[in-house]
């Protein structure tokens, strides 16, 4: 089973003690691609030595909602310079990880939304995908979104929306990321949602070290257990994991040009 981690965060200290080692093992378990995303400008190069260190793991930059706090102007300015810098470099593959997070009350969500739109315009002009961080403000990017009308589209990451809010994404070219929080029983509306969704429009994710599956209870989460949460998520979507884990590899090839 050929699988890709569209979505890691395997520069955090989390993995300081074993990375080589789970590198290894997902890759022996049929993980062969792992996108790890920046969320600050301080991790941009740890993020890009890990990937250039390690076949298989790709990187991509961005300035997360959540840490709107630490983003200076200039950091805006120093994302540009990285993705000018690395123009055409196949070990970047993304702009990421951004968005819009209202579900914070402290996040402002006028400078978010700024913030949300410099991103989304350097990924327009360096025809890169974005993946999105997108928490209780669907309408707001789907509205977004529709003005920009990026080249490349993306990925809506850890997508828990409506079957209408997912239907908007395709239609706009975007892949909706799957992963741990559709394994768990409590996700009534997401388990319903996710037979509806046709397989084109599905690429897999960990986001780990968070968001760990359900098999994984408490645990931190790891690319080695996207196995797992495909076999799981295959169940609820109601097709055979090696359908699911073709289709989404697929996707994700194709998304970004492997």
């Amino acid at each position: 089973m050929r699988l890709i981690d569209t979505h890691t965060h395997l520069d955090f200290a989390d993995f300081d003690a074993d990375r080589p080692r789970l590198l290894a093992n997902a890759a022996a378990r049929g993980v062969e691609r792992m996108v790890v995303l920046g969320v600050y400008q301080d991790n941009f190069q740890r993020v890009w030595d890990l990937a250039c260190a390690n076949e298989g793991v790709y990187a991509a930059l961005g300035l997360h909602p959540i840490y709107l706090e630490q983003h200076l102007p200039e950091h805006l300015a120093q994302l540009r310079d990285w993705l000018e810098r690395l123009r055409g470099n196949p070990r970047l593959c993304a702009v990421g990880e951004f968005g819009l997070d209202f579900y914070l009350p402290e996040l402002d969500p006028t400078r978010q939304q700024a913030l949300f739109e410099a991103q989304l315009q350097l990924a327009c002009d360096f025809e890169l995908p974005s993946l999105l961080h997108v928490r209780r403000s669907h309408a707001q990017v789907i509205a977004t979104l529709k003005r920009y009308k990026p080249v490349r589209a993306g990925i809506i990451h850890a997508f828990a929306g409506s079957y209408e809010e997912a239907r908007e994404y395709i239609k706009l070219g975007f892949k909706l990321g799957l992963g741990g929080a559709g394994t768990w029983p409590q996700a009534l509306r997401l388990r319903k949602t996710l037979p509806r969704l046709p397989l084109d429009s599905v690429v897999l994710e960990t986001d780990a070290p968070d968001m760990a599956p359900a098999m994984f209870p408490g645990q931190r989460n790891s690319p080695e257990y996207l196995p797992e949460i495909a076999q799981a998520l295959a169940e609820v979507i109601g097709v055979d994991v090696e359908q699911l884990a073709k289709t989404s590899t697929h996707n994700a090839c194709a998304l970004f040009g492997w």
